[in-house]
């Protein structure tokens, strides 16, 4: 079995993969082009159209994170290979301590905070109980169902969405239309946890934020096309008086990294962050890959990935 890896760092992931896997030949995409061509799996974070058109023999892929519309989207992916993807395998945790603190952000008045020192200006607001800050979470996979549960152990009353019924602990589950519009109507800091597919492009547009309380907050971890930039910036308004949207916390975009003429990196009421929320930690990953590809070999059923749904 020869594995091709490709990832920043990929000589660390090369290392610790032959570790789990010593039955494996495994190489990095700066191996000789005839070894990569006779790879049986690739394990790739974004590859290059080229690289995934070498391999001539390729059984399957392993997708180095849970977001899989580059490698979807990606002219080079050959078609019927089947995808893996990671689940989790620890991101949902930072995702979680992310989504934490741009819920505490908002429910404790940091921003304000901050614009009040740039003005010297000594004035404490009342604090909001955290049962009067419904959080609302969209996407309840295993990253969103993981996210929606630490925010619920902080206290705070959670709303997830799916598009299929859920029932999850501690958890005011909606889907559908329906349940989208009800949930919207009733949360003050909004979480974007869905993939990234024809029917979650832009699901944040101008009818859905009109439909936020005023003063609400969203906070995005997930993917940047579920947000219409245009509409999230009418909504926001200019300069520093708060719109109907009260601010936004955002850590990925539809183009990256985000173009520097972009307005969202300075208005004063949002948050940019480079997609850092959410890392792939490499031992939890690699347990995962060292796994998926021994059930490749032995023929076992896996969980692939539908190239028709997204994820």
């Amino acid at each position: 079995m020869r594995v091709l890896v490709h990832i920043e760092d990929g000589d660390a992931w090369r290392h610790a993969l032959a570790e789990r896997l010593p039955e494996a030949d495994v190489i990095t995409s700066e191996a000789p082009a005839a070894r990569r061509r006779e790879a049986d799996y690739l394990a790739a974070w974004k590859p290059s159209a080229e690289l995934l058109r070498e391999p001539i023999r390729l059984k399957g892929i392993v997708n180095l994170g849970a977001g899989v519309d580059a490698l979807l989207n990606n002219p080079g992916l050959p078609a019927g290979v089947p995808i893996i993807k990671l689940r989790d395998a620890g991101m949902a945790e930072l995702i979680g301590d992310y989504v934490r603190y741009g819920v505490l952000h908002f429910q404790r008045d940091f921003d304000r905070y901050r614009r009040q020192q740039a003005r010297r200006d000594w004035h404490e607001h009342a604090v909001v109980d955290k049962d009067d800050w419904p959080v609302g979470v969209l996407g309840l996979g295993a990253i969103g169902a993981k996210v929606a549960a630490m925010v619920a152990a902080d206290g705070f009353a959670v709303h997830g969405w799916s598009r299929s019924p859920k029932q999850l602990p501690d958890i005011i589950c909606h889907h559908g239309d329906e349940g989208l519009r009800e949930l919207l109507g009733q949360v003050r800091s909004l979480v974007l946890l869905l993939p990234d597919t024809r029917a979650t492009r832009h699901v944040i547009n101008a009818e859905t934020l009109a439909r936020l309380p005023a003063g609400a907050s969203l906070i995005n971890p997930g993917r940047g096309t579920l947000v219409d930039e245009a509409a999230l910036l009418d909504a926001l308004g200019p300069g520093e008086q708060e719109g109907r949207l009260r601010g936004a916390i955002l850590d990925a975009f539809p183009e990256e990294p985000l173009p520097e003429k972009n307005p969202l990196w300075g208005h004063p009421r949002v948050w940019v962050t480079p997609h850092m929320a959410g890392p792939t930690p490499m031992k939890e990953a690699l347990d995962q890959v060292a796994q998926a590809l021994r059930a490749f070999e032995a023929g076992e059923a896996l969980d692939t990935v539908d190239p028709d749904a997204g994820y």
